[in-house]
């Protein structure tokens, strides 16, 4: 998979980019959890993410953080992190301007910059939300929510505890005009750590969600 450097606002961004042969294939960015406590591109959840979109026609392209392997700058709170965010859009849109469709993943902490992506970037069709920390991060800027997705978690979360999701999700459901679907996998954590009984299940309800969402060409 090719290895890309792009610019971002505070020097250069590093990301892997995996092209679809059709120019007008949906795209996607996948953002990786808190740099803080070592997340990177590389995270087996973001790396799932990205070939579960790449396996069913999407273009992708997942990146490193500012301050995260050879990403310049320094962590800066989540707010340099969404504008890093916006710059990989801005990258993918300008390698796929015939993309109709354009989606944006995130997990935990990657999971509250893409939902703050949602509110900047209007041209995003859907989301995926994996293990949002609604615990940690305020997500009130989701009002209103602009685009429907999916929101997944584990039960047995312990760093970004399901009774939080749930009142993120209620939140949401209260919004006119889109459509906030929930997910639990049983028993698994906030890493999905064991692949067949909790990561697999996870990809596969991603897959199917955005499977549905493409083939009713809906917002």
């Amino acid at each position: 998979m090719p290895e890309v450097i792009f610019p971002g606002p505070e020097g250069r961004l590093e990301g892997r980019y995996h092209p679809q042969p059709m120019p007008d294939a949906p795209i996607a960015i996948i953002l990786h959890p808190d740099p803080q406590f070592g997340g990177t591109m590389n995270n087996r959840v973001v790396y799932n993410l990205h070939y579960a979109f790449h396996k069913i026609g999407f273009t992708v392209l997942r990146f490193n953080f500012r301050g995260v392997g050879r990403s310049q700058g320094e962590y800066d709170q989540g707010i340099g992190e969404l504008s890093d965010a916006a710059s990989a859009l801005d990258y993918l849109q300008a390698m796929n301007p015939n993309s109709k469709h354009c989606w944006v993943a995130g997990f935990s902490f990657g999971a509250w910059i893409g939902m703050q992506l949602l509110m900047r970037r209007p041209e995003i069709t859907g989301f995926i939300s994996v293990a949002p920390p609604a615990n940690m991060y305020d997500f009130s800027f989701l009002a209103p929510c602009p685009s429907s997705g999916l929101i997944i978690n584990g039960t047995a979360d312990r760093v970004a505890p399901p009774k939080d999701t749930h009142t993120l999700v209620s939140k949401l459901r209260e919004q006119k005009g889109i459509t906030i679907t929930h997910e639990e996998i049983e028993g698994a954590d906030h890493f999905f750590k064991d692949d067949e009984a909790h990561m697999k299940p996870m990809i596969d309800s991603v897959q199917g969600y955005v499977k549905r969402r493409l083939t009713e060409g809906s917002r």
